[in-house]
């Protein structure tokens, strides 16, 4: 949490003012039978504080309050349901994804090659256990606006491919993009991340992911506007460099900026480590900075 000029503290973009502390005193002290999540409902409704979605940005606010309670300004309820947490368990590689016949050749000779979103929870399941079992990194809970695609053929499947949030904040990008970190916290929704792409092993089918991806490309937008009411103007994805070259994404117009730090996400009390990674991004509209370095940003994207 950043500090703004008057109360001191900006929450995921907004500027919290002093007023807007009085408020949450007067909510957390009139309605002293409220949840915090219901609290954090109330106070999302009541500010009109909402995502790109046009859902309720709970999280931030209960992020906040947590922050006030700290600071001795409120006293929040007791947690409630945590013996009721239930933990996500990685799904259990199956018959149904069992490596299958090799595919090979040319890429003209697979006939109908495309993106497929994955709706149905069946087709999710399977997609999951899939990249559990196939991806070097294996399948983990995504959270927030998240769309699934399987790569397919006329021969059968042949991988597949998630986008979801990007990453927070990162030095190499913000500063490429030349957004503030107001901005960056507000219009954040609206780049959007590559963070699983598999080809089967059995697939040995030379340009294909190039020619996935450069698909990916032409319709993202549509499909993420479909399923969550507004479209992104920018991916971003990471590639190990001890594992590849990133040379599918060059081939299909993505932009190598450089490498992470490698320094991981820190947090007070804590922090995390990772590998450097280079960071790849790819424009989805000519002007996808001035979309991103505006304050005009709600739900749908106006061209």
């Amino acid at each position: 949490m950043a500090r703004s000029e008057e109360s001191g503290l900006i929450q995921c973009g907004r500027e919290i003012t002093d007023s807007d502390v009085e408020h949450v005193k007067a909510v957390v002290s009139g309605f002293p039978a409220l949840s915090r999540k219901e609290l954090a409902q109330t106070l999302c409704e009541h500010w009109g504080w909402v995502t790109g979605t046009g859902s309720h940005k709970e999280t931030a606010c209960l992020k906040l309050l947590g922050k006030l309670e700290g600071l001795g300004v409120i006293r929040l309820p007791g947690k409630r349901g945590n013996n009721l947490r239930r933990q996500s368990r990685s799904p259990r590689p199956a018959e149904r994804t069992r490596e299958r016949e090799r595919i090979s050749g040319r890429l003209c000779e697979l006939g109908g090659c495309g993106l497929e979103v994955v709706s149905s929870e069946e087709g999710k399941g399977l997609w999951n256990e899939y990249v559990e079992r196939y991806h070097y990194l294996g399948y983990k809970k995504p959270f927030g606006c998240v769309l699934r695609y399987f790569v397919v053929s006329e021969r059968g499947p042949l991988g597949c491919l998630m986008m979801a949030g990007a990453a927070k904040s990162i030095g190499v990008r913000d500063r490429w993009i030349g957004w503030t970190e107001r901005q960056r916290l507000r219009n954040l929704p609206w780049l959007i991340s590559n963070n699983r792409f598999l080809i089967f092993p059995w697939v040995e089918v030379e340009h294909l992911a190039s020619h996935v991806l450069g698909q990916l490309a032409r319709r993202v937008r549509a499909d993420w506007e479909s399923r969550w009411g507004y479209a992104p103007v920018l991916m971003e994805t990471f590639v190990d460099p001890v594992r590849y070259r990133g040379t599918c994404y060059r081939a299909a117009g993505w932009i190598c900026l450089g490498q992470t730090t490698g320094e991981g996400l820190r947090r007070p009390g804590r922090e995390y480590t990772t590998t450097p990674k280079m960071i790849y991004v790819r424009p989805l509209i000519g002007e996808f900075r001035k979309q991103l370095c505006s304050e005009g940003l709600s739900g749908r994207v106006i061209e």
